[in-house]
């Protein structure tokens, strides 16, 4: 029999390499698709880290420094917008470009990312990878236990709910631009100028991001409510999440089809909205350096707007480091929540904290097991929403140590802005641009782990699920 020809055998010399590497990575995103997640973006912030270094993507043609690269590429993939260079001067309009696209890459979220890529190299969706695409929108999907099928998102529907992930992004985005151009116009700014920074003040909103194109932010805009208002609902309809927004358009305005995530995301964004801006009223109503000179329509509006933008919106008008230290304080408490899961938001997210408030109710009414509208919330949620708050805090504690340390900035300073990366948020007291390199790369890191999420960071980590075939004694310690 015949050998082969010789460019055969070379063409297979060199190709077989290629192809074990790309089974490696196949195989990677069916048995590991939440530690594929984290590495699909360490892979994005590297890339992004090498487009801003680019001299073209600095205004002055010179190479942007490495650690100002890789928190700005940090900062966008993960949708955060804290920054430690003058976004609007810093950059060239290719390095602005970068960002509005990392922006929205980044806002498909890290799950949803990763899924799409991993069904682009499996050419399907493997069961797992259906499971962890799931469980952004249902930790059921991910842990074990009886699944109630009016949860959040069907098995079968997870390749519906990233199709609505893609379709929502481009078609709010695209609304919210077409509102705000003629805004844009009738504020003073130049049509031709307005055709850019309409879509990208969408993008922001929507992202959840809170980057700005002109020089001086939102100020010139502060007594236009309608632009404002438009960038609140943006900044909403990104914080709600995907999987609320699926239900939405699946269910219409059925209230009693809403899912028990959908129903808990809606009421606990709304209570946190209106006492959010309540307190911050109570507290900054008499500060002269921000709402003291406005009157009470200002007032109450402004208040809004910034407890809004604590769901992880970014955006300000008045000067975060003029607020009280008691409003700083709250702020933080508002941004560690965040958002709703599966959304452009950060923080523990707004189902954590209902779960755990419901589960203190049914303590304390001594029920035992806990229960909203009709269905019982699984012990193992519960974990998980602990699990995450608990893992949240021990972050945010130990970067707030960390740069307090390095920094010897006012406390209250370093932990609204370490929360603001943790829950990527973008509000800045102003300390974050004058960190020194060690404490650029610590918030980095923050804002990175804030992003992927506490249990996908867990999930990514942990090589193995073990089941445990036997239980031990029990006994009870003393708690309280």
């Amino acid at each position: 029999m015949a050998s082969a020809p010789a460019w055969a055998r070379d063409r297979h010399r060199w190709s077989a390499p290629l192809d074990r590497g790309w089974d490696r990575v196949r195989n990677l995103t069916t048995s590991s698709p939440a530690r594929f997640a984290v590495l699909v973006f360490l892979a994005l912030i590297l890339l992004f880290t090498a487009l801003y270094s680019l001299p073209a993507a600095s205004a002055d043609g010179t190479r942007t420094p490495f650690a100002d690269a890789l928190f700005t590429a940090v900062s966008t993939i993960c949708v955060t917008g804290l920054a430690t260079v003058d976004m609007y001067s810093h950059w060239s309009p290719l390095g602005h470009v970068f960002t509005y696209i990392g922006v929205n890459v980044g806002a498909l979220g890290v799950l949803t990312l990763a899924s799409i890529l991993g069904l682009v190299i499996s050419k399907r969706l493997g069961l797992r990878a259906k499971l962890i695409a799931a469980g952004d929108s249902n930790p059921l999907r991910v842990h074990g236990g009886p699944v109630n099928e009016g949860q959040t998102v069907r098995l079968g529907e997870v390749g519906q709910l990233l199709l609505t992930v893609a379709l929502s992004t481009l078609a709010i985005e695209a609304g919210l631009a077409i509102l705000l151009y003629p805004a844009l116009i009738m504020a003073g700014i130049d049509p031709l100028v307005a055709l850019w920074e309409a879509p990208y003040y969408a993008a922001m909103a929507f992202t959840n991001t809170g980057f700005v194109p002109n020089a001086n932010g939102l100020v010139p805009f502060a007594d236009d409510y309608f632009l404002l208002t438009v960038l609140m609902a943006g900044v909403f309809l990104g914080s709600i999440g995907f999987p609320v927004i699926f239900s939405l358009w699946k269910n219409y305005w059925h209230v009693r089809r809403w899912s028990l995530h959908t129903k808990l995301t809606l009421i606990t964004t709304t209570i946190l909205f209106v006492a959010g801006a309540g307190i911050i009223l109570l507290l900054e109503y008499n500060n002269p350096k921000t709402f003291g000179s406005m009157d009470a329509w200002d007032t109450t509006f402004q208040a809004f707007f910034v407890s809004a933008m604590t769901r992880s919106g970014g955006f300000s008008v008045v000067e975060i480091g003029d607020m009280n230290g008691s409003t700083l304080v709250v702020g933080s408490m508002l941004m560690f929540v965040g958002g709703g899961s599966a959304s452009t938001a950060g923080g523990i997210k707004v189902t954590t904290l209902a779960v755990l408030a419901l589960a203190v109710w049914s303590e304390a009414k001594g029920r035992s097991s806990v229960e909203a509208f009709g269905r019982r919330i699984p012990s193992d949620v519960q974990r998980v929403a602990l699990s995450v708050v608990a893992w949240g805090a021990t972050i945010v504690a130990v970067s707030t140590v960390a740069i307090g340390q390095i920094t010897q900035a006012p406390i209250e300073q370093v932990l609204f802005d370490v929360i603001s990366g943790f829950a990527t948020v973008g509000l800045s007291t102003g300390l974050t641009a004058d960190l020194p390199d060690p404490a650029i790369y610590v918030l980095a890191a923050t804002m990175f782990m804030g992003r992927v999420g506490t249990v996908t960071l867990a999930a990514a980590v942990a090589a193995t699920s073990r089941t445990q075939l036997y239980s031990l004694p029990v006994e009870r310690p003393i708690v309280g």
